[in-house]
């Protein structure tokens, strides 16, 4: 009967946010090799570890030759930013330089700088000729004053061609309620953190002492996006969303259990000038395919309302698995099926009530002419260190930040021990 209902489960949501846990390991050992690195890869891909324990390490950059720039939350040995030497001659990636005297997630490489952010600012260094930063000490403040109240805090940010720079502002609340986490509380309507949070915003990446103001909000009603990456084949900004928590054990009286761990999905948005995404108004339902009105307010796990003007994930993932890295990969090493797909790091849940906590694991998406054109599926798994997860503290890693090195290489950062995995493929 356990199994009868998982298949029911999948065929009612077309699969489109995956499968059980349980299930989604037996398909992936049916898929993989034998682990190399701790990690289950598909057939011709090897893993390797290139460094090891260096922290809390968020998103990565790679410069041309190789380099790899790693964003520090936490402030380690004077510096938030760790340079690591090219790891492709002997596998390891030698620790280089350590500056930058502040913690925070994101960190880019465009047009001559090292653009980084704490969870206020952004800043950026220039680069030479041979693409090192010409001085660690001389940071260029591009954004000071972001937002920051603690919860989903995080400055992730990605660019644009045209001189842009996009910034994740999450909102400082799970779902606006009038007393925030509390069961049964209301929701503030009109939600007044959408004045300041709650989406992205865009501003100008070569020009210095911004403040708040001098920002565009370019997209709002995004709960938190902490993995967002431009997609250069449509010229076109993607990020992953955070789905709101607790909704099942906040009320109760519509939700069951079990159900209430599968919502809301975590979502894969495009993003466009102007468009609405409907936090916290609205959370998306897989399972009938439809944004719907959150019970905080008037929803009923039913209701429509509001939500039939909002935009729609173009891909949907089962809930609460935190997703923290975005990549498009454009490299020539992996099989023709990867180029232009996209790669997710899924930090992990927290806050899955009764099916066992999911994530852990790096998932991809195939895409064509800049859209999705297949299911999504586990790639590399194996982080966790452990087959059942009953709480984030059972996990050894956890997946952070995504890069590509020169030669087509994938990198994967775990935030919890601070390692950094390289994934290669050798064929089959």
């Amino acid at each position: 009967m356990k199994h009868f209902f998982k298949i029911v489960y999948c065929i009612a949501i077309l699969c489109i946010a995956d499968t059980s846990y349980a299930q989604r390991k037996t398909a992936v050992k049916a898929k993989t090799t034998t682990v190399n690195a701790g990690l289950k890869l598909p057939t011709g891909f090897h893993a390797s570890i290139i460094a090891r324990d260096l922290g809390v390490a968020r998103h990565m950059a790679v410069n041309s030759k190789g380099d790899i720039y790693v964003k520090m939350d936490r402030v380690k040995n004077s510096g938030g930013i760790i340079e690591l030497s090219n790891p492709a001659d002997n596998g390891i990636a030698r620790k280089k330089t350590v500056f930058g005297e502040y913690g925070g997630t994101g960190i880019a490489i465009k047009n001559g700088y090292l653009y980084a952010s704490s969870n206020s600012n952004i800043y950026r260094y220039k680069l030479n000729a041979d693409e090192q930063v010409e001085d660690t000490g001389k940071a260029e403040l591009i954004v000071s004053g972001l937002l920051d109240r603690g919860q989903h805090n995080s400055k992730s940010i990605a660019l644009d061609n045209d001189g842009n720079i996009y910034v994740n502002i999450g909102a400082y609340s799970n779902s606006c309620q009038e007393h925030d986490r509390e069961n049964g509380s209301k929701g503030m309507d009109p939600c007044p953190i959408l004045d300041s949070a709650g989406g992205i915003w865009q501003f100008k990446a070569d020009k210095q002492n911004q403040t708040y103001g001098d920002g565009v909000r370019y997209a709002t009603g995004t709960r938190n996006v902490v993995g967002l990456d431009w997609n250069n084949e449509i010229n076109s900004l993607f990020v992953m969303q955070h789905g709101r928590d607790q909704i099942g054990t906040m009320f109760p009286q519509f939700y069951e259990a079990k159900y209430a761990d599968e919502i809301p999905a975590e979502e894969m948005f495009l993003v466009k000038k102007g468009m609405n995404f409907g936090w916290p108004y609205c959370y998306y339902d897989p399972m009938q395919n439809k944004k719907l009105l959150a019970p905080e307010y008037g929803g009923d796990g039913k209701q429509v309302g509001r939500c039939a003007e909002m935009e729609k994930p173009v891909v949907a993932f089962p809930a609460h698995m935190a997703p923290d890295g975005l990549l498009f990969y454009t490299g020539n090493m992996f099989p023709e099926k990867y180029k232009n797909g996209a790669f997710i790091a899924f930090h992990g849940s927290w806050n899955r009530n009764v099916t066992g906590q999911e994530g852990y694991f790096v998932a991809f998406v195939p895409f064509k002419d800049g859209k999705p054109s297949g299911k999504w599926e586990v790639f590399a798994n194996g982080f966790a260190g452990v087959s059942k997860i009953e709480s984030t503290g059972d996990a050894k890693y956890r997946p952070c930040g995504l890069a590509q090195a020169p030669d087509g290489s994938l990198y994967v950062s775990d935030d919890n021990k601070g390692n950094i995995w390289r994934i290669t493929y050798k064929g089959k």
